[in-house]
């Protein structure tokens, strides 16, 4: 990912920076008394980036004793069922139940509501979280544990419950804030979290991953973040946006890793909901299908200006405190409406405070309906463009023409026109919405298949060269750490993945499963998750009991 040098045969290496890239000959002749190591991978990539994830939170949201039901794991309704009964069966009376990953649109069925999971769990407290990030259902006995079958509670700033006639919860909560207080109380029973978090984190260094990123940071996590980073061969670089909602978003952040492990880089809000539960802020309507109708979208309510989470004014007061203190700014942005008004709202804010022409790096994420207008806009602005392929490889089959009309729908995730803007584009997993694999993003941009082999708006695939910038220098740059990571350069951290294939051999619609990732290389040594996983399971869990009450994602 060097243009000075796109590929070379060795890589000298001293500490853990990266000291000649070359021939084995050049290399030696730098190093003579240098071991050479052959790594037996067909190519040796920078380690791949992630601009967008929550480590820790999904790890607690996905990994044990969280049971996975999302379509990945449990594609048909049957099989969510047949997890239900297993949990029932085998987990001890008094335990909570926590179900994670359930998606209207695939599942095929509508969001459930306390009276159907009644039915099926009676007095055990359960919970299913949507597989957005954005959702959380629960049942009558999860009410009554929290007190909300006599006392409900408030809708929280930028978040909802839903309700019946008489204002009783009906089973259903909506946005960050409302799914912390739904599961918060309740994961505090529920293990060791810690250990599930290094557990995601082994799973994104398998997947390629060496730096990633917490687009909800809130200090009820830097310890869990501090014990991972010291423990033995952690496989992860972690840099943190701190949500909006915090009272301490504006303030700095230190770590005892120091900042080449862990940093606090910005700001993270969300300006709309997700496309799969209807709360996404479009100008265009959600079409009446069986398909929405199946999931409960109800296209008379769903999409919309109504579903902005921010007015422009609480936006401006954000932007306004945050920005004089140089902290780079990132909002989530799925609908046309919504990414119009974090635009509006970064181009005043940008002028306001004399930061026009500045590397700013203001972000937008996911972008799922964005235009080429609107990519043209970014790119003027400095704002970058952080894209999720895997919405398009999931669910780009219902986009296109079930969930919105094709016009709006089979360009979804508008890779060639974003690149074409001259944004500095790249592409993410945000997991726990999707499995952390960077190899199949690389895939799904060059491709536009879906996960059932499908082409929407062919035209919109990028060159594999694009994508793989996407995915590695272009990420870092996003992060503000191109000057660590992302290519394999003289004087840059010695951060490797190492692939079965070299990607530029193979049949791009081959990729995925041709060039899988045989294993990663933080700071010039091998990566060793079993070494990791042992350190952090054999640790104290006391300290990191309350992180259960920090789950979602966005």
């Amino acid at each position: 990912m060097d243009p000075e040098k796109p590929r070379a045969e060795a890589v000298l290496v001293s500490g853990d920076r990266i000291i000649t890239v070359g021939s084995l000959e050049e290399c030696r002749a730098a190093s003579p008394g240098a071991e050479v190591i052959d790594t037996g991978a067909a190519a040796l990539l920078p380690g791949f980036v992630e601009p967008h994830g929550h480590p820790v939170i999904a790890g607690i949201a996905t990994q044990s004793p969280a049971r996975s039901i999302a379509p990945w794991d449990a594609p048909t309704w049957a099989d969510v069922e047949k997890h239900f009964a297993d949990a029932l069966a085998e987990v001890h009376p008094d335990t909570p139940l926590w179900f994670a990953g359930f998606d209207a649109l695939l599942h095929g069925r509508p969001s459930p509501k306390a009276p159907e999971l009644d039915q099926i769990f009676g007095d055990r407290v359960a919970i299913i979280t949507d597989n957005s990030g954005h959702g959380i259902y629960f049942n009558t006995a999860l009410m009554k544990s929290h007190g909300w079958d006599v006392n409900p509670p408030a809708d929280p700033v930028a978040a909802h419950y839903g309700r019946n006639e008489d204002g009783s919860l009906d089973g259903q909560a909506f946005e960050l804030p409302a799914v912390l207080e739904v599961a918060g109380p309740l994961l505090a029973q529920m293990g060791n979290p810690l250990v599930s978090a290094a557990n995601y984190y082994a799973s994104m260094s398998r997947g390629g991953y060496t730096s990633t990123s917490d687009m909800t940071y809130g200090r009820d996590v830097k310890v869990a973040y501090e014990a991972l980073a010291a423990a033995p061969s952690c496989p992860l670089r972690v840099s943190m946006w701190e949500v909006s909602t915090s009272d301490s978003y504006t303030e700095q952040e230190t770590f005892a890793a120091g900042d080449a492990m862990l940093t606090k880089q910005g700001v993270k809000l969300w300006t709309d909901g997700s496309p799969w539960v209807g709360n996404i802020a479009i100008s265009f309507p959600y079409l009446d299908t069986e398909a929405t109708r199946t999931a409960g979208i109800d296209p008379a309510v769903a999409g919309g200006a109504h579903n902005m989470n921010y007015t422009r004014e609480q936006l401006d007061a954000i932007l306004d405190k945050a920005a004089p203190l140089g902290w780079q700014m990132a909002f989530h942005a799925n609908g046309d409406l919504a990414i119009d008004l974090a635009l509006d709202a970064y181009e005043a804010a940008l002028e306001r405070h004399n930061l026009v022409g500045s590397d700013h790096r203001w972000r937008l994420e996911h972008a799922g309906a964005g235009t080429r207008r609107q990519f043209d806009r970014a790119a003027r602005l400095g704002v970058h463009v952080s894209m999720a392929p895997f919405q398009y490889y999931y669910w780009g089959d219902l986009l296109d023409g079930q969930m919105f009309a094709p016009e709006h729908g089979s360009p979804w995730q508008a890779f060639a026109d974003a690149v074409a803007s001259g944004a500095c584009v790249s592409l993410h997993n945000d997991g726990s919405v999707s499995p952390p694999t960077p190899v199949l993003n690389i895939a799904t941009a060059v491709t536009r298949r879906t996960r059932s082999g499908n082409v929407h708006s062919g035209d919109q695939a990028i060159t594999l060269d694009q994508a793989l910038r996407a995915q590695t220098i272009d990420a870092a740059r996003t992060l503000h750490r191109d000057t660590l990571v992302g290519s394999i350069c003289p004087g840059k951290l010695a951060d490797f993945t190492e692939l079965a294939a070299d990607p530029y051999s193979v049949d791009p619609a081959d990729l995925a499963e041709s060039a899988g990732v045989l294993g990663t290389w933080l700071g010039g040594e091998r990566v060793d998750l079993d070494a990791f996983l042992a350190a952090v399971s054999a640790a104290d869990p006391e300290p990191h009991a309350h992180l259960s009450a920090h789950d979602g994602c966005c």
